[in-house]
This record gives C-alpha cells, sequence and structure tokens, in this order.
C-alpha cells in the first residue's frame, strides 16, 4: 500500500459562537497519494475550501491531526509550519495571485526565492517550468499581457517548480472557458502522473471530472467518497498527458 503523502484524521473546525456558531468540519478523515489527482467537489458552505485551508497549514483544526509527509502539525508553531508549507506544498488559486509589476519568469522564480534559491540556475529553471506549461515565448510578460488562461499557468508553474510533494488548487478552472479549463487539469493530472505529487483540486467545475483518479464528495462538513473509476457514477475517461 502507498504510503499516503498527507492524512488528516478526525479533523473538526468550528467558526462562530452560540447562535451564529457553525460546524463547518465534523470529523473529516482522508489520505492524498503520491500520483493520484483527487477532486473535492461539494455545494458552497460545504466545507471544501476549510478542509484546503487546514491541510495546506494554514488553518488550525478545532481537534483532531494532520500529517504532511510524516511530520505531524497540530503542535507546531507558526514558523514550523510556515517551513512545512515552503519545503512540502504548492497552491494553485482561482484569483491567480500573480504579482503585476514581475514578469511570468519572475512571478514564477518567487517560489524558488522563499526556498533560497537564487541565481542564474533559478531562473533557468522558471523558465523551463513556464515551457512545461506551453508558456515558453511568454517568459517576459507582464500579467496584463496574459489572458485568463495563461495567468493560471503561470500559477501553476509557480506552484509546481520546486517539486512540492502536495498541490493543493482551489477552484482553478472557475474564472476559465471550457478549453482553458481543461488544459489547466491536463496540466495538474500531467504532474500528478510524472512527478509523483498528490494533487487534490477543490471544485464546483463538474465537466473536469475526466481527469480525475478519485472524487470525494463534501456536504454539511462530512465527507462520502466515491473511488474512480471503478464504482463511480461519473463517466470517467482515460487522461491525457500531451502538453497543451
Amino acid at each position: 500500500m502507498t504510503t499516503p503523502i498527507v492524512e488528516a484524521n478526525e479533523v473538526v473546525k468550528t467558526f462562530g459562537h452560540g447562535r451564529v456558531k457553525v460546524r463547518a468540519l465534523k470529523s473529516v478523515s482522508l489520505a492524498l497519494e503520491p500520483g493520484r489527482l483527487t477532486l473535492l467537489m461539494g455545494p458552497s458552505g460545504s466545507g471544501k475550501t476549510t478542509l484546503l485551508s487546514i491541510l495546506g497549514c494554514m488553518l488550525r483544526p478545532d481537534s483532531g491531526s494532520v500529517r504532511i509527509c510524516g511530520a505531524a502539525t497540530e503542535k507546531a508553531g507558526p514558523e514550523q509550519l510556515a517551513e512545512i508549507r515552503r519545503k512540502h506544498i504548492g497552491f494553485v488559486f482561482q484569483l491567480f495571485h500573480l504579482f503585476s509589476t514581475l514578469t511570468a519568469a519572475e512571478n514564477v522564480q518567487l517560489a524558488l526565492d522563499v526556498r533560497g534559491e537564487r541565481g542564474r540556475k533559478a531562473r533557468a529553471r522558471s523558465r523551463d517550468m513556464l515551457a512545461q506549461v506551453g508558456l515558453a515565448n511568454r517568459a517576459n510578460a507582464f500579467p496584463r499581457e496574459l489572458s485568463g488562461g495563461e495567468q493560471q499557468r503561470v500559477a501553476i508553474a509557480r506552484a509546481v517548480v520546486a517539486n512540492p510533494d502536495v498541490i493543493l488548487a482551489d477552484e482553478p478552472t472557475a474564472a476559465l472557458d471550457g478549453d482553458n479549463g481543461r488544459a489547466i487539469m491536463n496540466i495538474l493530472a500531467r504532474i500528478a502522473g510524472e512527478q509523483g505529487s498528490a494533487v487534490l483540486v477543490v471544485t464546483h467545475d463538474s465537466r473536469i471530472i475526466q481527469f480525475a483518479d478519485r472524487i470525494i464528495h463534501i456536504e454539511d462538513g462530512i465527507l462520502r467518497e466515491q473511488e474512480t473509476p471503478e464504482g463511480s457514477v461519473y463517466p470517467l475517461r482515460i487522461r491525457s498527458f500531451r502538453a497543451p
């Protein structure tokens, strides 16, 4: 059995107090394995982003445990959590979060800078990663000069340039049309397959289920899991690993 990269056990998270108290996660347990792309699907307010934030060490659970590459996070301080994020986790966000005054290559290189990798080697690595997501000729472009799909590719290149063990993506296709959304998912699926990262994608987008190795539904803070392709209600297709 493959050792999970991320393990959450009986995670509980509550927001607010008294009448406005909301239990966002109710004893959630899951494991993310290397080389697999998992979709986390559910309605608004179901706990998807809360769970993603806890797995990404950006939010602490009220109870339960989370382990990243074997490291327990519940007793870790802010600096230790930041170090776990730097060493093991890449983030992809719906709204790209690119720095407008930096070129595409410079935005990607930031992920190496925070890990202490600088200079000519880091610049070359950043440009190589842009080439892998189909943007070799856009390395010197600023975000305002890029389409939405191109900006999301830059964001993915930044998330994966340091070869993270896990990639957490929050609605990465929500702002994109169908073709660009599929291109983005093709990149994430290829990274999972070739790089061996565990990829978790939070999404409402039923158009991208063809890329999943596994689908997990969450509703009212409770997970309902569906393994794929066997036993799934979804007609999954074999992924393509051709570069977009």
